[in-house]
């Protein structure tokens, strides 16, 4: 049954500097060093692996969504070039998405900006990742801190 699994696994890109992308449970873990181009690819790779295990479009592009802001928000806090930890993975009814980045003391903060400004460029992220995916949570990790988030199936 584990063979047969194991076969059924999506592709995953061959290594290259600052992309390295390993199987986990139903997902993905990818060793990343940010850059437009491991953003990317981690981006596309959530949505292909989540569908190849039954996630729905909806719920695939979701967790894109979160991915994209929370690696935005890694790289400001962090800087170009910083490394980070992505999982993202089907936990029977749901997704599972986790960024770890090195700034444990650097925690995500609200902006002042209204979810309904039309004149902003920025600050509704956290807005969003609250109605995405209520209860979201911070945690320490070996790494530095994850930011943990759950998105419903649909």
């Amino acid at each position: 049954m584990e063979d047969q699994r194991r076969s059924q696994r999506p592709a995953l890109p061959a290594c290259v500097p600052g992309l390295y992308v390993q199987h986990r449970d139903r997902g993905i873990v990818a060793h990343i060093t940010a850059s437009e181009f491991t953003f990317s690819a981690v981006r596309d790779l959530t949505v292909s692996v989540l569908k190849a295990y039954g996630a729905s479009q909806a719920t695939a592009d979701t967790a894109e969504w979160l991915i994209s802001e929370l690696l935005g928000n890694a790289m400001r806090a962090c800087g170009d070039h910083v490394p980070l930890v992505v999982e993202v993975y089907v936990t029977g009814r749901s997704v599972q998405v986790n960024v770890h980045d090195p700034a444990a003391d650097v925690l995500p903060r609200r902006s002042a900006v209204a979810m309904d400004s039309a004149n902003a460029e920025s600050g509704r992220g956290l807005g969003l990742l609250d109605m995405l995916a209520p209860g979201w949570d911070v945690v320490s990790s070996p790494v530095g801190k994850q930011i943990r988030c759950r998105v419903d199936a649909r």
